[in-house]
C-alpha cells in the first residue's frame, strides 16, 4: 500500500539533496542577492570614484545599489540615521565630528577608505609668498598683502573657501573668528570647482591667489605644492570645541610645500570612512564586511582627479575608470570579497 506518510520525507530529502548544492554555492557568491541598497555619495566630486568602486564591488556580491543619490553633510547623517539612506564612503573623520551628535546610536564608522592621508589647510602661489614674505595667515592682515590678492575690489583678500554645508566652511567659519580675520579676508562660498578654476585661471595669468583645500584633491595635481604653490600656516592651532582635543594632529611633519616643518596646517589630518546605518550593518554582514576590509590607495584616488580635471570626469567616465582601477587590482579585490561572502554564511 501507497504510504504518504514515508513518502513524504522522502521526497523532501532528495529535493534538498539535488538542490542544496547549488542553491547554497549561489548564495554563498551573490549573498546580496535580493537586497537593495541605498547609497549616497558627497556633494564634491573629488569623492565620486571611490563610491562609484565601492558600489561596483557590492554589486558582485549580488547586491542592488540603488543611487548613489548626491547629498550634503547634514542632510546625509540625518538619512543615514534614519535609514533613508544606507551608507556612504565619504565621511571626513574628525572634520565630520560636528555631526556625530546626529548619526550617533543609529549609524556608525566602519573601515577606512583611506586612513591619516587626508590633509586640509590654505595655499598661497609660490610666487606671492616669496616677494611679501608670507608664512601665516596672520601676514593677511598688512596691507600690501590684503592688496595683492584682492581681485574684486573689497579691499580684502579673497580666500576660495567652502560651500555651505561642507565641513570645512564650520572650520573655516571659526578661523575666521579665531584669528580676527573678518577685516581682512573675504571667504568665497560659491562652487568650490568653480572657484577653484577661477583661482587656476588667475594664477596662470600672473595674479596672487589664496585657497583652501585637501587631499586627495584634483587641485594639488593642478597647482603642485612646492612648484606652483605653498602650503601656510595658521598663526596658532584652535579648532572647533568638537575638535579641540586633536590640536597636536594639526601640525604635522613633512608636509610636502609648507613654509615650515613641521607644519602648523590649522587641521587634523582626517581619515576618509565609510559611515552606515548600524541596522543595515546588522541585516547584511557581507556588505558589512566588506565596509571593513576594503581601501583605496590615496595614489589612485589623485590619478582619477586628475583625469577628471581633466575633462574625463561624466558619470560614465567614473564608471569606467572605477571598473578599471576593480580589474587592475583584481587579485586583492578578490581577497575582500571572499572575505565578504564568509561574513554571510
Amino acid at each position: 500500500m501507497f504510504s504518504l506518510k514515508k513518502t513524504l520525507p522522502t521526497l523532501a530529502a532528495a529535493a534538498l539533496l539535488s538542490a542544496s548544492p547549488i542553491s547554497a554555492a549561489l548564495a554563498q557568491e551573490t549573498p546580496g542577492e535580493g537586497v537593495t541598497v541605498n547609497m549616497a555619495q558627497a556633494t564634491w566630486d573629488t569623492g565620486w570614484f571611490h563610491a562609484q568602486i565601492y558600489k561596483q564591488l557590492l554589486e558582485e556580491l549580488g547586491y542592488t545599489v540603488a543611487g548613489p543619490t548626491t547629498l550634503d553633510n547634514p542632510p546625509f547623517y540625518q538619512a543615514v540615521a534614519q535609514r533613508d539612506v544606507d551608507f556612504w564612503v565619504n565621511g571626513w573623520f574628525p572634520l565630520h565630528n560636528t555631526y556625530q551628535p546626529t548619526f550617533e546610536g543609529q549609524a556608525e564608522i566602519i573601515g577606512a577608505v583611506a586612513e591619516g592621508g587626508a590633509l586640509e589647510g590654505y595655499l598661497i602661489d609660490r610666487a606671492s609668498a616669496e616677494e611679501f614674505g608670507i608664512t601665516s595667515l596672520e601676514d593677511f592682515k598688512r596691507d600690501e598683502v590684503k592688496a595683492a590678492f584682492d581681485r574684486n575690489g573689497d579691499g580684502l583678500a579673497d580666500l576660495v573657501a567652502c560651500p555651505p554645508g561642507w565641513g570645512c566652511e564650520v572650520n573655516i567659519e571659526h578661523h575666521m573668528d579665531a584669528y580676527d580675520l573678518r577685516d581682512h579676508v573675504n571667504a568665497i562660498k560659491a562652487s568650490y570647482s568653480a572657484s577653484m578654476a577661477d583661482a587656476v585661471a588667475a594664477y596662470q595669468a600672473g595674479e596672487s591667489i589664496l585657497f583652501y583645500t585637501w587631499t586627495p584633491n584634483w587641485t594639488v595635481n593642478e597647482l603642485v605644492p612646492g612648484e606652483d604653490v605653498v602650503w601656510i600656516e595658521v598663526p596658532e592651532v584652535n579648532l572647533p570645541a568638537d575638535m579641540a582635543d586633536l590640536a597636536d594632529a594639526a601640525i604635522l611633519p613633512g608636509v610636502e610645500g609648507c613654509v615650515a616643518d613641521p607644519c602648523t596646517l590649522g587641521f587634523p589630518a582626517n581619515d576618509i570612512v565609510p559611515v552606515a546605518n548600524s541596522e543595515f550593518l546588522a541585516d547584511n554582514p557581507a556588505a558589512a564586511r566588506l565596509l571593513e576590509v576594503a581601501s583605496i590607495p590615496l595614489a589612485a584616488i589623485f590619478s582619477q582627479n586628475a583625469a577628471m580635471n581633466d575633462g574625463a570626469g561624466s558619470t560614465a567616465d567614473i564608471e569606467r575608470q572605477a571598473a578599471e582601477w576593480i580589474a587592475q587590482n583584481r587579485d586583492t579585490v578578490d581577497g575582500w570579497l571572499e572575505e565578504a561572502r564568509s561574513a554571510a554564511l
